[in-house]
């Protein structure tokens, strides 16, 4: 079903300045039935929907606005519907939404639709009610999966809610100090700074590769020397530099339009099982290309092509040396960038996070070719080539390991597989640590290496690193209070995925459950606020709130005394059950198909919060009101704190 441009700017307009229902349901129309069996494989069902006051459903189809009505619908091939009926017609009266005359119903609606089977008749069957419903200046799509039982007379509804109109993300009932304005950009922006300078310190170990070491003095010679004065060389190495830049900063525009088609999509990608388990397959080729195995080169016909453009003029050649320089060091850059990209998709799953983290890794490949051109003399201070760029590429050899386990786990959480739980992938990492120590100490050696006379100063200072690593990470594997591992919080697997017996699967034994009407259930029986975690099984981010925010006492004691943890996790890959999947059309007038239980929950989060990043956190009472702006993720647990406490004022001062 295709929308038009003036149908998609409606929807938007409508749904930001549309006023609030507040309701212990936001259904606009509840629905019963009775069931009468007309032959042996033919029912009649008919539909009696209540709603709500000041509301209004339209009946029929129109063109023009491309209403489509009500409509009766279901996925399973044994079920076919013929003839709906509607008895409730309506009136036509002037809509305020289409500035035009429309058949609406208000009050109530009776329908029926006659349904057939063909084989054996089911004990229970799904039908899905489409339809659209508006108030004086608010338009919304609302779908409703109905339970029916053959021969019986009532129905159970399974509502499949993804916009809940009361939740205001416009109008919280109150702005608390850690505003959703404040918090977001000023995380968004320590949080761009942060891969930015991840993708700095990333190319200034590319910097250090055999591939890309050697060509920094070779260039800037090249440019010095072949200008015609010192300011042109200078002039040409700054722009060879700059151009380097731009081409890491181009790598990542790509991701911005599969941003803007689908806020989901990278996260889609970031935890999409496939490419996890090619990204652990890659970066495995990746250690063992620098373990020396083999080389990775790109296909010589390519880097040929680009390199006899360099001399094809002045700017036009600089801009193909630097992307020569790009292209021959692939096989040393290549897992570098790797890592990145993976790393900067699986952080947030926003293009502004991969592009600075590439814009920190180009400036970082950039900088060394302006500053010796701009101070030739410093040229002679740099090291000679020599055995120690292999013991470079060995130790990127051993991190490469580390990480392809880590995409392996992504894809073994979203999938729950289990065979990566929290243990067994700490008890790689030692075993990845013990082999990384013994080798920067020379007690073992690859056979590219040269001989060790004199264990220098760096190498020892690493291997003390690696060493003291391993050791710290060692309690990882035990089921004690020291199994915690704040520092590397969010890269091994969480703590509730573990090989020991747990009491449940709520961390930290918080009240918590994984369905957001399961949680409101529970918030309204036990008097409590609902905390909202919208999170996902690969989100770095999220696991260092869980362990090292949640984990103070203060924060722990709000959250387990005053708050329901309705923990949603947007990249669960199990699918629903066929009956609670569904197609909906959001707010933009896109139509998304609801088929993972993580399809559910990460569409849950942009149409109500207007935001596609993880955590997120967002604090409900049990009439579904927001209290307070979202809050995304939070390291000081102070800050933390006083945003869970604002939420329980707002309900104690309200009693």
């Amino acid at each position: 079903m295709r929308f038009s441009t003036c149908r998609v700017i409606l929807f938007l307009f409508f749904f930001i300045f549309s006023v609030s229902v507040k309701a212990q349901d936001s259904s606009i129309i509840k629905w019963k039935n009775t069931v009468e069996k007309v032959s042996d494989i033919k029912y009649k069902v008919t539909f009696t929907g209540i709603i709500k006051k000041d509301w209004h459903v339209y009946t029929t189809p129109d063109t023009a606005t491309e209403i489509s009505g009500i409509s009766i619908s279901n996925e399973d091939s044994a079920v076919a519907l013929n003839d709906l009926q509607i008895k409730t017609m309506g009136t036509f009266t002037d809509d305020h939404v289409w500035a035009k005359k429309l058949q609406t119903v208000t009050d109530s609606i009776i329908f029926i639709q006659l349904v057939t089977f063909t084989g054996t008749i089911p004990s229970a069957f799904e039908l899905q009610v489409n339809y659209e419903v508006g108030a004086y200046e608010s338009f919304f799509p609302e779908s409703d999966t109905l339970k029916i039982l053959t021969g019986e007379t009532t129905i159970a509804v399974v509502s499949n809610r993804i916009l809940v109109p009361s939740i205001n993300i416009d109008k919280p009932f109150t702005d608390c100090k850690t505003s959703s304005a404040s918090i977001t950009d000023d995380v968004q922006s320590k949080g761009l700074w942060a891969l930015f300078l991840l993708g700095f310190f990333g190319g200034l170990v590319a910097l250090l590769t055999p591939c890309v070491f050697p060509m920094i003095p070779l260039t800037v010679s090249f440019f010095t020397k072949k200008a015609e004065t010192k300011k042109t060389g200078i002039k040409n190495a700054f722009l060879y530099g700059f151009f380097i830049f731009i081409i890491y900063i181009l790598l990542s525009l790509p991701f911005h339009f599969l941003d803007t088609l689908n806020p989901d999509i990278l996260n889609n990608i970031s935890t999409n099982v496939y490419l996890n388990v090619g990204f652990f397959i890659v970066f495995i080729i990746f250690a063992l290309s620098f373990f020396g195995v083999y080389e990775i080169t790109l296909p010589a016909s390519f880097t040929n092509k680009t390199d006899s453009k360099a001399g094809a003029g002045n700017a036009v050649g600089i801009f193909f040396m630097a992307l020569t320089l790009a292209l021959v060091s692939f096989s040393c850059t290549g897992p570098i960038l790797g890592s990145l990209l993976a790393g900067s998709l699986t952080a947030d799953g926003g293009a502004m996070q991969l592009t600075a983290g590439m814009g920190g890794f180009g400036f970082a490949l950039a900088l060394p070719f302006a500053l010796f051109a701009l101070f030739p003399g410093m040229l002679k201070s740099l090291p000679k080539s020599g055995g120690w760029l292999t013991t470079v590429k060995i130790v990127l050899g051993f991190l490469e390991v580390g990480l392809a386990f880590k995409f392996l786990s992504n894809a073994d959480l979203v999938t729950h597989w289990g065979i990566l739980k929290r243990e067994i992938f700490i008890g790689i990492w030692i075993i990845i640590g013990v082999l990384l120590s013994l080798y920067l100490w020379g007690l073992i050696k690859f056979k590219h290496d040269s001989p060790i006379k004199k264990l220098s100063l760096t190498r020892i200072f690493l291997a003390t690193v690696a060493t003291v690593f391993t050791l710290y990470i060692t309690p990882g594997v035990t089921n004690t209070k020291y199994a915690n591992l704040t520092l590397i919080s969010g890269f091994p697997p969480p703590l509730w995925y573990s090989i020991y017996a747990k009491n449940n699967d709520c961390i930290l034994n918080l009240n918590c459950t994984k369905d957001y009407e399961t949680g409101l259930q529970m918030a309204k029986e036990q008097n409590k606020l609902i905390l909202l975690d919208f999170t996902g099984y690969a989100c770095v981010n999220c696991r260092r709130m869980e362990e090292k925010v949640w984990t103070d006492p203060e924060v722990y004691k709000v959250l387990k005394e005053k708050y329901i943890i309705i923990s949603l996790y947007v990249d669960d890959k199990n699918l629903l059950p066929s009956s609670q999947r569904f197609t909906y059309i959001g707010k933009n007038g896109l139509e998304r198909k609801i088929r993972s239980v993580g399809d559910k929950w990460s569409t849950f989060e942009t149409e109500n919060f207007r935001e596609n990043s993880q955590p997120l956190y967002a604090i409900l009472n049990t009439d579904e009101v927001l209290l307070s702006h979202p809050a995304p993720y939070t390291p000081s647990a102070k800050d933390y704190l006083q945003w869970l406490q604002c939420g329980v004022n707002v309900v104690d001062n309200k009693k």
